[in-house]
């Protein structure tokens, strides 16, 4: 089976704030049979209400906050929200969830990081009980009475969780419907696959697995060292300027020679430099090159067990650069 019939999803980089651009890419992917829409939320729009607008302006494509972070919203209101983005779209919503950053939890939100996986189990279990129709089990010992929403239950509306580290990966083996795993080496996928049965055991379906829609920065162009060069401001973004936990995970997972190298090669913010010594980063981490060059690049992905591979798109593309991307994989 080709890539171009294969589920194929979509996201952006939260540096995209253009609302306008957000919903070309939402309504262009629709048209062309994409499988699903992603939207992250850090510091800009509230994504729950950009996902009620993509719901009204699209027909078909299914679309999932990648993610919510479980810091920014009780339990009840992303249920809530997930139940209302649900039933407003015929369900063909997907609720992300993840532990997000402590610069964003502590930063924006004012709440202390503090043990990111209890509090994702925590959100995940009250979301379900919610989700389901059940009184939501309260967590602290505060003697009230346990609610339920006053809405439809939707049992069946599913929970994906984003995760690195691996009881993080564990956690949605046994709690998830679906990972979302971001700058995760491909190669690796296999050792995620490992840890989410590890997960799955603690529960009364073992055998059941979460779906892998893998989060991949993709870069098309005409020209070859154009894209190579998207590709590479990408890498040296993240691992440069986002904080140590991509640089701390890609080491923990073989490439620690590499991730030290694009390191040094990039002193300063503007720099997008992956020196040769580093070249394997982009060929397991991104898809860049010319339409044809990336859709051979995609095959792999589909091989090492992703269910949908999302392609994660640059700021600030021109409607043209969009829909020449989103047309070289359909």
């Amino acid at each position: 089976m080709s890539a171009g019939s294969r589920p194929l999803g979509v996201s952006v980089m939260p540096l995209e704030t253009r609302r306008e651009t957000i919903l070309h890419i939402a309504t262009t992917a629709d048209r062309l049979g994409y499988e699903a829409l992603f939207l992250p939320e850090t510091w800009a729009h509230d994504t729950s209400v950009m996902l009620a607008e993509v719901a009204t302006r699209t027909q078909r494509i299914r679309f999932g906050s990648g993610i919510l972070g479980v810091w920014g919203r009780s339990a009840a209101t992303l249920a809530m929200a997930a139940s209302t983005l649900d039933a407003m779209s015929g369900g063909r919503f997907i609720l992300g969830l993840g532990a997000s950053t402590q610069q964003l939890a502590e930063g924006l939100h004012d709440v202390p990081w503090d043990a990111p996986v209890k509090q994702i189990r925590k959100v995940v279990t009250q979301v379900r009980a919610l989700l389901k129709g059940e009184r939501i089990p309260l967590a602290g010992s505060t003697g009230a009475r346990p609610l339920r929403l006053n809405l439809p239950p939707a049992p069946n509306l599913p929970v994906y969780l984003a995760g690195l580290a691996d009881e993080t990966v564990r956690l949605a083996g046994e709690l998830a419907d679906g990972w979302l795993p971001f700058l995760y080496p491909r190669g690796r996928l296999s050792t995620g696959v490992a840890l989410m049965k590890e997960g799955a055991s603690r529960t009364s379906n073992p055998d059941r697995l979460p779906l892998i829609y893998p989060t991949v920065p993709t870069v098309v162009a005409d020209n070859p060292a154009e894209a190579r060069h998207g590709a590479a401001w990408f890498l040296a973004f993240y691992l440069t300027t986002m904080g140590p936990l991509y640089p701390r995970t890609l080491g923990r997972g073989g490439f620690e020679k590499e991730v030290k190298a694009v390191i040094a090669a990039n002193p300063t913010r503007d720099s997008a430099v992956v020196p040769p010594e580093a070249d394997t980063l982009l060929e397991q981490l991104t898809i860049f090159g010319t339409p044809e060059q990336c859709r051979a690049r995609l095959e792999p992905w589909y091989e090492a067990g992703a269910a949908l591979p999302i392609l994660f798109l640059r700021p600030n593309l021109t409607p043209q650069e969009i829909d020449f991307t989103l047309s070289a994989f359909r």
